[in-house]
């Protein structure tokens, strides 16, 4: 078997883990997206167990950039292509760091609710732009989905990740700081499930 066979066999194997794990987790949470939007989840999710696309928006190899500058590479971009996937990077980052790696984020300068706001933003942007255009009309509804449902989105990349046994559901400080900082319906029922009820005013779900 030739190396190229190899990596063909680990890529497939990959994206069908997190085909039966994205339908597990959005069963478990009774969340419904069209198809279009599930595959390009799982295709993400796929892709970024690669390192060569972390390597892509990342620091030299070592920490992925930040929002913010990946957000500026969008505002110089010199076209509308250019500057949609200068976007689609930074939805596609956020997406994937506030779902898998969302304790990474604690006591950090920038929390979860960062990441969701930045990314369902770029995501917006994305379908607006490409509304404009009637060849690329299904591909703005894909954006605006995401967009849309980003919050839930993450929610089942959490679970996702659990699964995987990426993160432990074990603190219940992290999970209260989550549905603080996002109204994350998953988080509420786990503290739930631990006897803990906080008041719905009390969610400080911030607009982006």
């Amino acid at each position: 078997m030739t190396t190229a066979d190899s990596s063909l066999i680990t890529a497939r194997s990959m994206r069908g883990y997190f085909h039966s794990a994205f339908a597990t987790a959005s069963r478990n949470q009774d969340v419904a997206v069209n198809d279009m939007t599930s595959a390009y989840v799982i295709n993400l999710l796929a892709s970024f167990s690669q390192s060569a696309t972390l390597r892509a928006v990342s620091d030299d190899g070592q920490h992925h950039r930040p929002l913010a500058l990946l957000y500026a590479d969008a505002l110089d971009a010199e076209t509308p292509e250019q500057r949609n996937r200068a976007l689609r990077s930074l939805g596609d980052l956020a997406l994937f760091i506030s779902g898998i790696f969302t304790d990474s984020l604690a006591r950090k300068l920038v929390d979860v609710d960062y990441y969701v706001g930045m990314g369902a933003s770029a995501y917006i942007s994305i379908h607006d732009s490409l509304q404009q255009r009637t060849d690329q009309f299904a591909r703005g509804e894909l954006f605006g989905e995401l967009a849309r449902q980003f919050s839930t989105l993450v929610d089942v990349l959490a679970e996702i990740s659990e699964m995987s046994g990426l993160k432990s559901n074990s603190d219940v400080l992290r999970t209260y700081e989550i549905w603080l900082h996002t109204g994350s319906e998953r988080a509420r029922k786990q503290l739930a499930r631990s006897n803990i009820f906080p008041l719905s005013d009390t969610n400080s779900l911030q607009t982006h």
